[in-house]
């Protein structure tokens, strides 16, 4: 927050709808990079059920998306910022060490973590790319470079992380049980979960682009899924998807070029409220 101001809000980065579409590199590079930044909960922590271990948090102050600390001489954590692209070690919450990735390799930047983790008492052996999921191909996880030559794009996607955090941590704070928000490192998205009767389930995030949408979108989805998607109208231009899933969407490309968080927040309240509704029926 904004010192001497304890009600402001978070600064808004207003994104470019005209630029959603063009994100895709961006967005498997980041995907890729962020992986190694799992990796910490991978090797270091206890293997969780729900797989909690591997998810990372949205750290404002650094404008990164960053792993759960590791206790070795301190608390460390890594993290991957889209925007200039690099990966960055904190300790005791504070950045100690930055590594850039524009034109290095995966290769590069493990040897990079091996390197900062074992001068700090973790054992670098045990650090492991390996993991138990897929993620969509890329380059780079082919031993290619990274290349962030388009700086805008990096930007842009630092800006729908940003902004998501901002949605989703507001609607978190006034929806009762639901869990913190995180970014899964499968799928990529940043949610959140709420159970809103046993074994009934409203999800909600924004996924920066998938074989559905090859743009940044925030969704609210249903667990179990109904018979057939709701028919109510959705503010902020959502609609309803139906395709292998059920659930409202909100592509980039749909924003307004202002006014962008409240569009985005009557969109994900509505949502919420439809698909609540639809399984408690």
């Amino acid at each position: 927050m904004t010192a001497g101001s304890s009600n402001a809000q978070p600064v808004w980065h207003p994104v470019r709808p005209e630029r959603a579409r063009d994100l895709t590199d961006a967005r498997l590079q980041l995907h890729h990079a962020a992986q190694i930044v799992t990796a910490m909960g991978i090797s270091y922590l206890p293997k969780q059920s729900d797989d909690s271990h591997t998810n990372l948090g949205w750290l404002e102050s650094i404008s990164a998306l960053a792993s759960h600390p590791v206790q070795a001489a301190s608390s460390i954590q890594l993290a991957v910022r889209p925007h200039p692209f690099a990966l960055l070690l904190l300790e005791n919450g504070e950045t100690s060490a930055s590594f850039a990735l524009d034109g290095r390799t995966v290769a590069d930047a493990a040897a990079w973590v091996k390197d900062c983790i074992s001068k700090r008492g973790l054992d670098a052996a045990a650090f492991t790319l390996a993991k138990h999921y897929t993620i969509p191909s890329h380059a780079v996880g082919e031993s290619a470079s990274f290349d962030a030559s388009d700086l805008q794009a990096f930007d842009e996607l630092s800006a729908w992380f940003s902004d998501s955090a901002q949605v989703l941590e507001a609607t978190v704070a006034i929806t009762p049980n639901a869990a913190p928000v995180r970014c899964w490192p499968h799928h990529f998205d940043i949610a959140s979960l709420v159970e809103v009767a046993p074994g009934k389930t409203v999800g909600f995030g924004m996924e920066p682009g998938d074989v559905y949408y090859a743009e940044p979108y925030f969704y609210v989805n249903m667990y179990p899924f109904p018979d057939a998607a709701p028919t109510s109208s959705l503010p902020g231009g959502g609609s309803w998807h139906s395709h292998e899933w059920i659930g409202a969407v909100l592509p980039g490309s749909r924003l307004g070029r202002d006014g962008q968080r409240e569009q985005l927040t009557a969109f994900v309240n509505a949502a919420i409220s439809e698909a609540t509704r639809t399984l408690l029926r």
